[in-house]
């Protein structure tokens, strides 16, 4: 058995309260850097090796998106429905950068968005989200071919205008408020 550390935690005492500071110990668990090495650099190799299974991860993503809206589809734009596919959507826009995909996360945003901000989920437009989905997977689909940023742009600049168009003229009214 490993021998125990003394406690180093102290206590400062005042009129009207306590300070405990316990002891740190991150140190201990922190390596030693050693000359010539290069963390960064050793974590940029580890990712660039990881970067094959990059498009796979983004089809996995993708298709855990295509579900969720399928079940919106059957089971209406209610609580659980729609936040399982905010959820996918979220999970998209958070990692799609990091995977490659810069596009993607806007598309992905756009749909959180429209999720999020619409008054009544009743009312958000199933076309539209079909529309933000359908845009997420023909981006990733197309990733790397002649002309797929220029069109991706167009297409995410699009459905951001859209989206923007429905939550300004669906935003509830002063009287819906008041009520």
């Amino acid at each position: 058995m490993a021998p125990s550390k003394p406690d180093l935690t102290s206590v400062k005492t005042f009129a009207d309260h306590e300070v405990i500071t316990p002891p740190n110990r991150l140190s201990d668990a922190v390596g030693r850097a050693i000359d010539g090495d290069d963390p960064v650099a050793r974590a940029e190799a580890a990712l660039a090796q990881l970067s094959s299974e990059f498009s796979g991860w983004m089809n996995d993503e993708c298709e855990q998106l295509d579900r969720a809206r399928r079940n919106v589809h059957q089971n209406g734009m209610t609580a659980l429905p729609r936040d399982g596919l905010f959820r996918c959507a979220h999970d998209i826009k958070g990692q799609a950068a990091t995977l490659g995909f810069p596009l993607v996360a806007d598309v992905a945003g756009s749909l959180c968005r429209l999720l999020e901000e619409t008054h009544d989920p009743a009312r958000v437009p199933l076309d539209l989200v079909d529309q933000h989905v359908d845009a997420v997977r023909a981006i990733i689909r197309e990733h790397g071919r002649a002309r797929a940023e220029v069109v991706a742009a167009a297409l995410t600049g699009t459905l951001r205008r859209v989206c923007e168009e429905f939550l300004a003229s669906h935003q509830p009214q002063a009287s819906d408020v008041d009520g």
